[in-house]
């Protein structure tokens, strides 16, 4: 504090006396270029016109000089001189809530490949792993308690917090067990991406992409995570918004909850692909007439609808702690215009948006169809958002929509009346997103 006290005292010292210097110059060059005193005959000076055309001459001249230095700054700026550093942005922790199959990581992206954000990628998947909770209930309070934690401390760069949920722990804070590491582009990059020994044995199952990195450094990452100017986060294991509030509302944080939804119809659709185990009830009944649906999987369903649906709810009702800090998205509405949408999500989150950025979006939207694998977040944007309708079995759609009707009808997704109007391109079922859904 001495030490920061006797800067600017110095500071203010140098200050004063090239403030002085100059106006002495001033001075001098003023009295040189002041016209000669007009003298009367009975001797004396004549006074007020002179007076004021003197004035008026050292204003002028000392406006020519003040725009002389601001050439000069510019000159000097463009040589590599000093110059004064803009304001910088507010710290943005922004937290992007889906669930799985709604188009979440290639959302991600939009922040992911942002040079001065700090992106971490499903980190609460390994509290998932290794924290058991039964589905509903006071289980499911429990763990939306234990995501919300360890999301606060995330978000004040402790990436510590999650040693004590990887498998095996780490050791003096490496582990190459970081879940999907080479999805963050922020730890695979120097000075968090350390070499890898050429002998070095470890077998690193979360590997980056792009490079050979050694087994993640825990601290270096956290630090990597402190010199970033925002920080944005990505999880599909968060959905019940209401217990987000303490995060919003603690003072050290600036948190800006972007809620991404999607087509439950569509959702399902993916979702039998990517996780073709878990629903060999639903594709067997699609297949069979015979074979009747589980009561218990129909509930699955319409559970996990309501609860994406009352998080909106609460969102959209902009209650004071949420104000300015909910966007709801539409990952329909991103498939069909990427740039303007992650355009007003960055203006929401009072994030700059870079070029970078807006390059990643234009060269990974117009993939080739065969391109855009299950997991790839490389699309083809045009061809997204109704890819489902030309796959999905009718009665297979009704079930979805009996179970999750009241969602649909707040995210504007229509309900097919048939299997006709479900294969009609050029029936739309999806409304236009109102204006108010931006915070």
């Amino acid at each position: 504090r001495m030490r920061s006290k006797y800067a600017v005292l110095l500071a203010c010292v140098v200050g004063l006396v090239v403030i002085g210097r100059e106006n002495n110059f001033l001075a001098r060059v003023s009295e040189r270029l002041r016209p000669a005193p007009a003298v009367e005959a009975n001797g004396t000076e004549a006074s007020t016109a002179a007076e004021n055309g003197s004035l008026a001459s050292l204003r002028e001249l000392d406006g020519a000089f003040a725009r002389l230095r601001g050439r000069l700054r510019a000159v000097a700026a463009e040589l590599g001189g000093t110059v004064a550093a803009p304001t910088p942005t507010p710290r943005r922790h922004v937290l992007l809530m889906a669930t799985t199959r709604t188009g979440s990581s290639f959302v991600g992206e939009f922040f992911n490949q942002q040079g001065n954000i700090f992106y971490l990628f499903e980190p609460l998947w390994h509290i998932e792993r290794t924290v058991s909770f039964e589905a509903g209930g006071a289980s499911a309070a429990g763990s939306a308690l234990v995501y919300r934690d360890v999301l606060k401390q995330l978000f004040l760069c402790d990436l510590y917090v999650l040693e004590s949920f990887i498998s095996p722990p780490p050791e003096g804070h490496l582990t190459p067990f970081m879940f999907r590491r080479g999805s963050s582009r922020s730890l695979c990059e120097e000075p968090v991406c350390t070499p890898a020994a050429a002998a070095d044995k470890v077998f690193e199952k979360y590997h980056c992409k792009e490079r050979r990195c050694g087994p993640l450094n825990v601290t270096l990452a956290a630090e990597a995570c402190r010199r970033k100017e925002h920080l944005a986060l990505k999880t599909v294991r968060v959905r019940q918004l209401e217990f987000l509030r303490p995060l919003v509302e603690d003072p050290r944080l600036d948190v800006r909850i972007i809620q991404l939804v999607r087509d439950p119809r569509a959702v399902l659709a993916s979702r039998m692909v990517a996780f073709a185990g878990k629903y060999e009830p639903w594709k067997r009944w699609a297949a069979e007439a015979a074979a009747p649906l589980r009561a218990d999987e129909v509930q699955r369903l319409r559970g996990h609808c309501e609860s994406v649906r009352l998080s909106a709810e609460l969102g959209l009702r902009r209650p004071a702690w949420l104000r300015g800090r909910y966007m709801l998205v539409r990952y329909e509405d991103v498939a069909r215009a990427p740039l303007r949408t992650a355009r007003a999500m960055y203006r929401f989150a009072g994030i700059r948006l870079t070029p970078q950025v807006e390059r990643w979006i234009g060269a990974n939207t117009r993939a080739p169809r065969d391109a855009s694998g299950v997991y790839s977040t490389r699309k083809n944007s045009s061809e997204q958002p109704d890819k489902w309708r030309f796959s999905m079995p009718f009665k297979l759609a009704r079930v979805v929509q009996d179970a999750c009707a009241p969602a649909m009808r707040l995210f504007g997704y229509k309900l097919a009346p048939s299997a006709a109007a479900l294969a009609n391109r050029s029936l739309s079922l999806l409304e236009e997103a109102p204006d108010a859904w931006l915070a």
